[in-house]
């Protein structure tokens, strides 16, 4: 079994409140886009008139991959625990972006294949040390998984006084692990959901398909069904990675807190879609930070019929997507919060 949540669906006692407070701001209805839409689902997740943005948390989940060596990434493994100490020491993107934006980070180690020394940034919380090559054998056993999800929820108790979670990863190989993923979830071809990852040419990404479909071939015949079939336990062993179901744990817990969380990039949709199938209701906490330029993600926000905040052709990963829309989340509550009603204002209203 795998572990429980218990996720509410989002009241709609205060909907037509919420809904009211928006349109009666000094603007003509609708004309602050989405950042009416924003403000509707953060005070709808609050529940209140008064939401507050103000105290936000960055956790990227790290971990290793068994599958790389059959040459799903065109980075080698070792460059896993290298990143992990560059955001340690502040030079990644998603360092230098939460430093901007006063965001504090933390990077949890569910599965780096190298022992990583204590750093007070670090939270070592390793599973094991990479998963298994999923094309030769089940990726990870489910006491694994359960560690993985257990390890993303215990991250975000440990945030204290936190008003919205943005999450990231780290994870040579996790582009191509999240594409098996979701084609084990959807039925979607491994052609329609293998992209380029960290820069593979046209023969890569068709190499990583072929991998992608090999291994679902020989998850099938251990499993004796057919990939969209498979419980959530089965993808999980058979074709999961540590950081995405720790990840998929970290947006659980968050939602039964009913706190707001940010989906950053193509892993991290895969990591709410594998989220959605343990608990529904998951999706009604998640903002979608952007669409990256990986092939598959388009098709996965129109699954979840999401409107990101941004479109820039990211494929970093990291969690950079989600801490470049941070601030447009906060602008969204400030508005909602702090803009004049008409009726305050003293100004006239359509009629």
């Amino acid at each position: 079994m795998l572990k429980a949540f218990q996720v509410a669906p989002l009241s709609s006692e205060l909907d037509d409140d919420i809904q009211h407070k928006i349109d009666f701001k000094t603007k003509p209805p609708g004309s602050l886009g989405g950042l009416e839409s924003i403000a509707y689902q953060v005070a709808r997740i609050q529940r209140t008139l008064t939401p507050t943005i103000e105290r936000a948390q960055m956790l990227v989940f790290a971990a290793d991959h068994g599958a790389v060596d059959k040459g799903i990434s065109a980075f080698p493994q070792e460059v896993t625990a290298q990143m992990v100490t560059n955001f340690l020491a502040g030079g990644a993107a998603v360092s230098v972006f939460c430093r901007q934006h006063q965001v504090p980070l933390k990077v949890v180690d569910v599965g780096v294949k190298v022992d990583m020394p204590d750093h007070p940034l670090l939270s070592k919380r390793k599973v094991a040390s990479a998963s298994q090559d999923f094309s030769e054998q089940a990726a990870l056993t489910l006491d694994e998984v359960n560690q993985a999800l257990s390890a993303g929820a215990d991250e975000v108790d440990a945030c204290q006084d936190v008003d919205i979670l943005l999450f990231g990863e780290m994870g040579i190989g996790n582009t191509g692990v999240s594409s098996c993923m979701m084609s084990a979830i959807t039925g979607t071809k491994p052609e329609q959901t293998a992209g380029r990852g960290t820069g593979l040419d046209d023969a890569g990404v068709s190499k990583k398909a072929q991998i992608i479909a090999a291994s679902l071939k020989r998850a099938e015949q251990a499993l004796h069904k057919p990939v969209g079939e498979w419980a959530p336990w089965e993808v999980a062993t058979q074709v999961g990675g540590l950081e995405i179901l720790a990840m998929s744990g970290a947006m659980l817990r968050s939602a039964e807190l009913g706190k707001p969380f940010v989906v950053d990039g193509f892993i991290c949709t895969v990591a709410l879609l594998f989220a959605s199938q343990i608990q529904a209701a998951v999706t009604d906490y998640a903002i979608f930070a952007h669409q990256s330029d990986e092939q598959a993600h388009k098709t996965l926000l129109q699954q979840f019929q999401a409107e990101p905040i941004l479109k820039l052709d990211l494929r970093l990963g990291e969690g950079s997507g989600a801490i470049l829309s941070y601030p447009i989340i906060k602008s969204a509550v400030v508005f909602f919060n702090d803009m004049a009603s008409f009726e305050s204002a003293g100004v006239s209203n359509a009629t």
